[in-house]
């Protein structure tokens, strides 16, 4: 979407926010505080390290030089502490390390969605604190949003540590050694306040573009996911039956994904494992023979302990302070699959080799053209040594990618699991949400994860909110919730059903989806999100949720008087000038419908 057809948006959805609603100019107490350095040993001098944070608007470049005779191990460096007198139910929102976990609520209550970066992945954080991640957005009741980004990560990453009446901004600088006479930039960061959220969101993606130029492509695949209804197990026949289907009845579902399972072993991609006849190449061909595009899952960071690259290869992997490969589960999450992990590091030369020759043997010689790459974020796995000691384990991370992108070419490359700000720049495609599965928990929490992060689908790259599921036991009422909040995503639609069994109302639903429409939905309240607005070709279209537990009434300001379809049903809500009100709307259900001016 263009700037000026958002902007149009944004104030349509502001002119539509309930009567009396107060926005005034940021007036409380936000006071700016200068930084300090930390040493990784608390006993060092600092006092020859400079600190120089130069303004120019909103957006700061900070650096630190050592000026003195003696290198330094620097911990972190905190670059503003802010004091201010928000009120406890400020809302906030703020990323994490991970693009798995987010944090919401309000000062008072921050909530963590997904799995967060200290208990899950026992990233290191101050245990006096709240811990969010490259960005924060605070909402004052009444008042103007603050958003708070670092805008760059191409070495370090920066964090926010939230306290009663103080948010620190600081720079994770990793233990490294600044030399005498060396300068680290510290990556950008910038401060915007105003009246609309969405307008600072927008210009945050933009400032994000601007530093790492999106490697966007015109089309966002489409597809079919064999995970969700095969799991790891899935077969040759199980495959082809659904492809006879797809190329039947839904050819828009253009790349067919492999999910886990084809592998021997994690880290032996290219290895013959007992699934699909230990041959996945020819069921890539069968795929392309169909007219359809083949599509594969890989984890290019992780072994397994059973591996052969692990066995063969030890040096090529992040060590331990034996120099010894460097067990995951001794500084975070171990993975899934059985055996314990272990991470390449994509510092070593041989390994950017490795990563390329992989991913060119499947993009040319097996054909595929679409790479869900999972379990990313093990490629910046903090804890342990590198094979450049100067590279911070964004860096390992980023060159990893790089390699792997050269590897790819052409084709469509989706981060899952990933680290979210040190992947710009280098994927196509972002995992949005946690994994779904079939149950209403998981259809809700999946939905505001994605639904989170409708300001970067489009900008940064094309947003995934997982695969679409409307097969199996839930309520036509919760399907319909599920389907809405993809379509309100305005990101990739890939079905994750055995499409062999698909009643033909649920295919119907599948059908409306696609082709996606490539614009997210904006919210008239970001903290609700029960009103979605998304514009397509001059026509509005309400995407309205009620997550509750019970029935609710729902309203909507019309811009102008509009002719209302309901999507799912079909039905004629007739002609509605002014204020559209739906009463009693189920619980775990959605509206989409579509308004058309008369």
């Amino acid at each position: 979407m263009d700037r000026r057809l958002f902007l149009q948006m944004t104030a349509a959805a502001a002119a539509a926010l309930p009567a009396g609603r107060a926005t005034a100019a940021l007036t409380e107490s936000f006071t700016l505080r200068p930084g300090r350095i930390v040493p990784h040993d608390a006993r060092a001098d600092v006092s020859h390290l400079k600190l120089t944070v130069r303004w120019s608007g909103s957006v700061c470049r900070p650096t630190l030089t050592n000026t003195g005779a003696e290198p330094v191990s620097v911990k972190e460096v905190v670059l503003f502490e802010y004091k201010h007198s928000f009120p406890p139910d400020t809302a906030l929102y703020g990323e994490s390390f991970q693009m798995l976990s987010q944090t919401v609520g309000t000062l008072a209550n921050p909530v963590t969605l997904g799995l967060g970066d200290g208990a899950h992945y026992r990233i290191p954080q101050p245990a006096d604190a709240t811990t969010v991640t490259s960005l924060l957005t605070l909402s004052p009741p009444g008042k103007d949003h603050i958003l708070l980004a670092y805008t760059s990560c191409r070495k370090f990453i920066g964090r926010f540590y939230l306290r009663a009446g103080s948010i620190e901004a600081v720079v994770d600088t990793e233990a490294l050694t600044l030399a005498p006479g060396e300068t680290w930039p510290l990556e950008e960061f910038t401060k915007l306040t105003g009246p609309d959220r969405n307008v600072l969101l927008a210009t945050l993606a933009e400032r994000l573009g601007t530093n790492h130029p999106s490697p966007m492509v015109k089309l966002e695949p489409t597809g079919w996911c064999s995970y969700y209804c095969f799991g790891t197990k899935a077969t040759t026949d199980q495959v082809y039956a659904n492809l006879d289907t797809i190329a039947k009845t839904l050819p828009e579902l253009r790349s067919i994904q492999i999910d886990d399972g084809y592998q021997p072993a994690m880290g032996d991609w290219l290895e013959l494992g007992p699934a699909f006849g230990g041959n996945i190449a020819a069921v890539l061909k069968q795929i392309r023979q169909r007219g359809l595009e083949p599509a594969l899952w890989v984890a290019p960071f992780i072994a397994g302990s059973n591996s052969r690259v692990l066995a063969e290869h030890p040096d090529w992997f992040i060590h331990d302070a034996e120099g010894k490969p460097l067990p995951a589960a001794s500084v975070t999450f171990t993975g899934w699959g059985g055996g314990g992990w272990y991470a390449l590091d994509g510092t070593h030369p041989a390994v950017q080799q490795h990563f390329t020759a992989l991913f060119r043997t499947m993009r040319k010689d097996w054909g595929c053209t679409y790479f869900k790459l999972d379990a990313n974020f093990w490629g910046a796995m903090h804890g342990g040594r590198l094979h450049d000691p100067k590279a911070t384990r964004i860096e390992a991370y980023r060159r990893g990618m790089e390699a792997v992108r050269r590897g790819t070419g052409d084709a469509f490359v989706l981060g899952c699991n990933h680290p979210i700000w040190p992947s710009l720049g280098l994927i196509h495609g972002s995992r949005s949400s946690g994994d779904i599965k079939r149950s209403w928990a998981t259809f809700r929490s999946r939905a505001q994860e994605s639904l989170n992060r409708n300001w970067q689908n489009g900008r940064l790259w094309w947003n995934d909110p997982d695969a679409i599921l409307l097969t199996g036991t839930l309520s036509e009422n919760e399907h319909h919730f599920h389907a809405t909040s993809a379509f309100a995503s305005g990101g990739m639609i890939l079905s994750g059903d055995d499409l062999t069994t698909i009643t033909p109302g649920r295919l119907s639903m599948l059908r409306k989806l696609l082709p996606p429409t490539r614009t997210a939905a904006i919210f008239d309240d970001a903290t609700t999100m029960e009103v979605g607005r998304t514009m397509l070709e001059g026509h509005l279209w309400l995407s309205l949720f009620n997550s509750s537990d019970l029935p609710k009434t729902i309203s909507a300001r019309l811009p102008r008087t509009m002719r209302v379809t309901d999507v799912w049903s079909g039905s004629n809500l007739g002609v509605i000038k002014g204020t559209l009100t739906l009463d009693d709307v189920p619980p775990h259900s959605a509206r989409l419908l579509r308004c058309v001016r008369v």
